[in-house]
């Protein structure tokens, strides 16, 4: 929850920010409304008022995880062999080109 903050804060251009359920947290909501965002990320079971979300955006969401899981088949990415930040970043997209595009 503390990179969290950060990490949604960079997500510009966003209309809409789906996220599961370990994103749901008062603070997140308001800070996304605040920045003119739409956050649609479902309620805990514990939580005691309930978070109306849009469930048919949500749903979407399957199509993202799905892409990292194929991004992830490539061993290289999948245990971070590279040390540097910048061949790392260069093995992901190498990985995105020969799952997507080849």
């Amino acid at each position: 929850m503390k990179a969290a903050g950060l990490l949604l804060h960079r997500a510009t251009g966003a209309r809409y920010l789906i996220a599961d359920k370990g994103y749901d947290a008062n603070a997140i909501g308001k800070n996304l409304r605040h920045e003119g965002k739409v956050p649609v990320i479902p309620g805990r079971i514990n939580r005691k008022r309930k978070i109306v979300y849009d469930k048919a955006r949500y749903r979407d969401r399957h199509l993202v995880e799905n892409a990292f899981c194929r991004i992830k088949d490539f061993r290289r990415v999948a245990t971070r062999y590279d040390k540097l930040a910048r061949n790392f970043l260069s093995a992901v997209a190498r990985a995105i080109l020969v799952a997507f595009w080849l």
